[in-house]
């Protein structure tokens, strides 16, 4: 796992920043719902790297997990954005969020976290009802110090996603996000991409989410977003 590396010249670079999207890939989401995430988190690269470049006290590491009938790594090594290629997710399956969440845990602990760290970022989308023991697995990941410290959002896609869980999962509801049409996916996920230049600013103190000083006023609102069919 990487932990540090190396910047041009011999430095070492700044504290490694690492952020998580974790994506619904059941088979509920074929189709428009899919398209549009996979369209909105590759146009989130270039402005993600773009805000890496921007601030040196920070390496911007990005992994992602899928969820359907169980999770699975599509991007498994902790990846410099400057590197990071993203890979289109496909629809089929379940929703074993629970799964997913387990994986995550995992990840969370010293090691492989650096302790050095910035908390990490972890961004959840779902459009469904959990078909495993999700709860079980939230209650390992906020056992850990990087679980409690990570800021955590949720994207709530349509009107059959359960917004219960997903705020369990964040600790607080207003950060589920809520994502009725293409429109408001994709402002959604281009949002939540901009979290990690938060965190990683040089007067942030970022804590628990409840803390974190998040500028919750850039959130998208439906007056920003044009009208279109609800899912």
């Amino acid at each position: 796992m990487i932990e540090m590396l190396k910047r041009p010249g011999g430095q070492l670079a700044s504290r490694p920043l690492h952020f998580f999207w974790l994506v619904d890939c059941s088979g509920s989401m074929e189709g428009e719902k899919m398209e549009s995430v996979n369209y909105a988190i590759k146009q989130t690269i270039p402005d993600m790297r773009a805000a890496a470049e921007d601030n040196p006290n920070a390496q911007l590491l990005i992994r992602t997990i899928a969820f359907s009938t169980g999770a699975k790594w599509e991007q498994e090594e902790p990846t410099p954005i400057e590197e990071f290629s993203f890979k289109p997710f496909k629809a089929h399956g379940l929703t074993d969020i629970g799964e997913a969440f387990g994986m995550l845990a995992e990840q969370l602990t010293i090691p492989p976290m650096s302790d050095r760290a910035l908390p990490p970022v972890i961004v959840v989308l779902s459009d469904g009802r959990p078909t495993d023991d999700y709860r079980a697995a939230i209650q390992k990941l906020m056992a850990l110090p990087w679980g409690k410290k990570a800021v955590k959002i949720a994207i709530s896609i349509g009107t059959d996603a359960d917004d219960e869980m997903l705020a369990e999962f964040t600790g607080n509801k207003d950060l589920v996000l809520q994502a009725n049409n293409p429109q408001a996916l994709v402002k959604m996920i281009k949002w939540a991409s901009t979290v990690a230049k938060q965190v990683s600013a040089p007067n942030s103190n970022p804590t628990a989410n409840s803390l974190l000083p998040l500028d919750m006023n850039t959130i998208p609102t439906e007056d920003d977003i044009d009208a279109a069919d609800v899912w």
